[in-house]
């Protein structure tokens, strides 16, 4: 079972891959399921139907992703592939403390059209980590600390999600280099009890590896923790925009699942999640 759970399209703001052609390009490489994930971050990025306050990249608007045209090719594309793959459908949620609310609703909105759902911590009081906005004039424990304690807050109250993504993602856009984990231990396994609380999961992200991190994202001692505070369910994902990057290193971060005593993957259909065992 290859299924690769974080995948971006020409529906994000950051990807022109086109969906169809991602799905054509998966069941060529022999993929059984792909989600697509595509963006959405409330608090620096408006609505795709109302975007007079986006900001503008090569022309063109920043926006969350369209959620009616998405949910609608997808299930056109989903008519003409048939049996040839298993398309999912889902979103990446930047979430802040201060949007929950808007994203609670936009799940709740969307309802069943909507398989699977990452909770991803991109930015902290509408400052990104991507373009350094956030990291300017702090020091890297201020960093780190307010990555993390963003993260303790979204998921001590968000519930509309299935699985924590890219645990770690602050390693990949820290000016410093890298922070010993045993600085953010603490917090990080107060993440992952509230995670295994309340029956969610986490990502495997495999993009930590071509981003030359040296490892998964999160960390292997994040996922040793994980598994030692009862964690067991994992998605994988390779975080794809372009077509080089679709699939790549699943078998790797199975691998390192399978050694760490973790059971299989697991995929989703309407939020139900479903083990595949290595």
């Amino acid at each position: 079972m290859l299924a690769d759970y974080h995948v971006h399209t020409g529906f994000s703001d950051d990807s022109t891959y086109p969906l169809r052609q991602v799905a054509l390009d998966a069941a060529r490489l022999n993929l059984d399921e792909v989600c697509f994930t595509e963006h959405v971050d409330y608090g620096v990025k408006p609505e795709w139907d109302d975007p007079a306050t986006a900001r503008f990249e090569d022309g063109h608007p920043i926006t969350n992703c369209p959620y009616g045209p998405y949910l609608d090719e997808l299930d056109a594309v989903r008519a003409e592939l048939g049996d040839r793959i298993c398309l999912r459908a889902g979103l990446e949620l930047g979430v802040q403390r201060h949007t929950v609310e808007k994203n609670r609703e936009l799940v709740a909105r969307l309802g069943e059209r909507l398989d699977f759902v990452i909770c991803s911590i991109h930015q902290v009081g509408d400052l990104e980590f991507w373009n350094g906005d956030y990291q300017r004039g702090r020091t890297q424990e201020e960093i780190n600390l307010a990555y993390y304690e963003e993260m303790l807050a979204v998921v001590r109250d968000l519930r509309d999600y299935d699985v924590l993504g890219h645990l770690d993602l602050i390693r990949r856009y820290d000016p410093y280099g890298e922070f010993p984990f045993e600085r953010v231990r603490d917090v990080v396994a107060e993440v992952l009890r509230q995670v295994v609380a309340d029956g969610k999961g986490i990502e495997l992200n495999t993009s930590g590896i071509r981003y030359g991190l040296g490892d998964f994202q999160p960390s292997r001692d994040i996922l040793e923790l994980y598994r030692d505070l009862g964690g067991t369910v994992v998605t994988v994902g390779s975080d794809s925009h372009t077509p080089d990057h679709l699939g790549s290193y699943l078998r790797l971060a199975y691998r390192e699942l399978a050694e760490l005593g973790f059971e299989g993957v697991w995929t989703f259909r309407r939020h139900e999640g479903e083990l595949h065992r290595f």
